[in-house]
């Protein structure tokens, strides 16, 4: 009897022990509700626990991860005050532009109450108003400094006009509205959707979706789960395994609405609601959903090293990007090809719309692949009037690499080995095995460990400005490039207009045209040309155009910042390409077996 009171008392120490230990974890829980969605605010509480300090500091992220720029998100946040455990207010300060210190004087409790102003339409920013919320987190939870190990609960209390919750985080068992994420990367990697969204799910690669149809919209499901299964089982076996138990698409449904941003197990998707019923518009949509899915390995997992873990207070460098995006830019139209939504045809047009993009871009002669992805904080998501001149985008580019990588491992294994083989094993290798990011160096050794080809030529490529040599890589399997305007002698202005209340501006002036070397600047009125006034709809530019000649003189009279000036320009060769992707005339059997297995629908 003895001895099994003594095990008894041991049994109820231990337990006291390990609850006592339990109590004293530090703790955070946000509360978020909406007493004024009409005027665009959401009000934020957030109870710290166990965090027995003399201050605290909190602090605003101030961009998100997936969209590459500051956004300074603290400049939404007003009214910040902060109370202790009996709610006797604690002194607060501002000290930077993102972070508040809060004098929190040891507390074992403490609560900071604020609001967040939220109406920017996007993918990757709050849009509160009375008849949905969409929280980006990043834009919405303060964090800890120092703390963002920490696990975090999130209970959302809708407005009462509102009736569901769509997100990716997990539901707490036993508390309706309450979500919990293990630690703060994770919290500011699940996108909030509350409204009265349109919910239904599918289950695809043993995966139970969810999507979030927001806004309305002429979408037909059975044809968009059917659709969507068929990206997901194709996307899933590039990589052989998803993650993911659960994945949640919100898609925001507007007049006229694009983009995307991916998510650790969601996605956030901008459409236009009465595009499904149009094909080009619904084929679109699709590859936007690919794209992001993709995301799901790409990038969300496997990663450069420079892309997690976050720094949250300033930009997170990666020359990257063009294998990150490039190659999801890449494999989002391919998967649709491979799914049987786009023809080999419209398969082949959408590789030479990006050829055509990159090789008529000035820029291409500036800025290569690389350092397109390291400048993407301040050039990509900041472009102005002479982005086209000095910047390539990443996307376009890295995708063109995407195809010549895995053209040149098609052709260099027998066909035995592509992009799909090397990808896996990288995301086995770094993200499974090693649990860790990529230095650009160690992806090309593993790409020529698992195929044997040397593919320093791409990678080199990426590193440096000017026009890819796509024919090398696509007459192995078949085609060509080839350029239609190759032969022709057209005049060229160099200038990109627009009208606005009868006025002819100049929107943009191409490096190296007529318009550049004569002086023509952006936001000039053009208001006659050799002496002929232009119409009001610009067509006289046109018609002159049309019957001039390399070399010839125009008198081109301009308003500039309210003063009248007459500009000489000579008119110089027009050297824009217009390129389109074809079979080559004798490919071999070799080559077109090859050509087969890479636009193949199997």
């Amino acid at each position: 009897m003895m001895m099994k009171k003594i095990r008894t008392n041991l049994f109820l120490l231990m337990t006291t022990a390990v609850t006592s230990t339990a109590a004293s974890q530090p703790r955070i829980h946000f509360e978020v509700s909406f007493k004024e969605p009409q005027a665009h605010y959401v009000e934020i509480k957030m109870e710290i626990e166990n965090l027995q300090r003399d201050f605290i500091d909190v602090k605003m992220p101030v961009w998100t991860p997936g969209s590459y720029l500051v956004r300074e998100y603290a400049k939404n946040v007003e009214s910040l005050e902060a109370f202790d455990g009996k709610d006797t207010p604690l002194a607060t300060e501002k000290i930077n532009k993102n972070t508040w210190r809060i004098a929190s004087k040891k507390n074992r409790t403490l609560t900071v109450q604020y609001r967040v102003y939220g109406f920017e339409v996007s993918v990757r920013t709050n849009f509160i108003d009375d008849s949905h919320a969409f929280l980006s987190p990043a834009g919405t939870f303060l964090f800890v400094d120092g703390f963002l190990e920490l696990p975090a609960e999130v209970t959302i209390l809708p407005h009462a006009s509102w009736s569901k919750i769509s997100t990716g985080l997990e539901p707490v068992a036993g508390k309706p509205g309450t979500y919990q994420a293990a630690d703060f990367d994770i919290l500011f990697d699940s996108p909030i959707e509350v409204g009265n969204q349109d919910v239904f799910t599918f289950e695809a690669a043993g995966v139970l979706h969810e999507i979030a149809m927001v806004g309305g919209g002429n979408y037909d499901k059975e044809r968009l789960t059917k659709d969507c299964i068929a990206i997901v089982e194709e996307a899933t076996a590039i990589f052989g395994v998803n993650p993911n138990k659960r994945y949640v698409f919100i898609v925001h449904n507007y007049q006229s609405g694009g983009g995307g941003l991916e998510h650790l197990n969601s996605t956030v998707l901008g459409a236009s609601r009465n595009g499904y019923q149009n094909e080009r518009s619904y084929v679109g949509f699709l590859g936007l959903v690919a794209h992001e899915y993709f995301h799901l390995w790409h990038v969300k997992r496997l990663r450069p090293l420079e892309l997690g873990p976050f720094d949250y207070d300033a930009e997170n460098y990666t020359t990257a990007l063009w294998i990150m995006e490039g190659f999801t830019a890449y494999f989002d139209n391919l998967l649709l090809r491979r799914c049987g939504f786009l023809t080999e045809t419209s398969y082949l047009q959408a590789l030479s719309s990006d050829i055509n993009t990159i090789e008529n871009r000035p820029g291409n002669q500036v800025q290569s692949a690389a350092s397109a992805s390291f400048d993407a904080w301040i050039k990509y998501y900041r472009p102005d009037e002479n982005s086209a001149n000095t910047s390539i985008s990443y996307y376009n580019k890295g995708a063109l690499l995407a195809m010549m990588l895995d053209l040149k491992l098609l052709a260099g294994t027998n066909g035995e080995k592509r992009l799909d083989d090397v990808l896996k094993a990288a995301y086995e290798t770094f993200y499974v095995q090693k649990k860790r990011g990529f230095e650009e160096l160690e992806l090309q050794t593993l790409i020529e460990q698992v195929t044997g080809i040397s593919v320093a030529d791409i990678f080199d490529a990426a590193h440096t400005t000017g026009s890819l040599d796509y024919n090398r890589y696509l007459n192995a399997v078949g085609y060509e490039v080839i350029d239609y305007n190759d032969g022709r002698e057209l005049p060229d202005l160099g200038i990109s207009t627009s009208v606005s209340d009868g006025r002819v501006l100049v929107t943009g002036v191409g490096r190296g045209t007529a318009a550049w070397d004569s002086g023509i600047n952006v936001r000039d009125e053009i208001i006659a040309i050799n002496g002929e006034r232009l119409d009001a709809h610009g067509k006289e530019l046109n018609r002159v155009l049309q019957t001039a000649a390399i070399g010839d003189v125009l008198h081109v009279l301009i308003a500039r910042d309210g003063k009248i000036q007459q500009l000489r320009v000579t008119l110089l060769k027009d050297t824009r390409g217009s390129f389109g992707i074809i079979p080559l005339a004798d490919a071999t059997v070799e080559q077109q077996r090859l050509g087969k297995i890479w636009l193949s629908q199997e």
